[in-house]
């Protein structure tokens, strides 16, 4: 790989792994240099609000323990929250170009699987039965 350089990134897009999601729902995409503060901020200005009933988190790579932090974080904060877990991978494409065009090599691509994690927190009871439920205060 010394004779490449790595030109593009593309992430293919992931479905939600959630059903029966509002439309309206406030969903907060944690990055790898997202702030807590921020992010925290907004999230919890949101969910004090009693037209507010859900959130969804999700994080991919490395954000996904910064992502975890703020949902542990909003826990502690809103006391009663339903909460579900989904992990899934999501793939990302790299285009490796060659260094020196001319020394007759192609253009790679590299399909990468990533780790993701979709946690929803909501005010309302959620299906007790659905894998990844953690019920309030456990």
């Amino acid at each position: 790989m010394e004779n490449y350089k790595k030109t593009k990134i593309v992430e293919k897009p992931c479905p939600l792994p959630f059903t029966n999601l509002p439309p309206d729902i406030i969903e907060m995409k944690v990055k790898d240099g997202s702030k807590i503060r921020n992010l925290m901020g907004y999230a919890i200005s949101k969910m004090e609000l009693d037209s507010v009933r859900q959130i969804l988190f999700t994080g991919s790579g490395k954000a996904v323990s910064k992502t975890i932090t703020c949902v542990e974080i909003m826990k502690r904060r809103l006391k009663e929250l339903h909460q579900i877990t989904k992990v899934l991978f999501k793939q990302i494409e790299e285009i490796w170009e060659p260094i020196v065009p001319e020394a007759g090599l192609d253009a790679l691509t590299v399909k990468r699987n990533i780790p993701a994690i979709c946690v929803l927190l909501s005010k309302d009871a959620l299906d007790p039965q659905e894998p990844g439920y953690q019920a309030p205060g456990s």
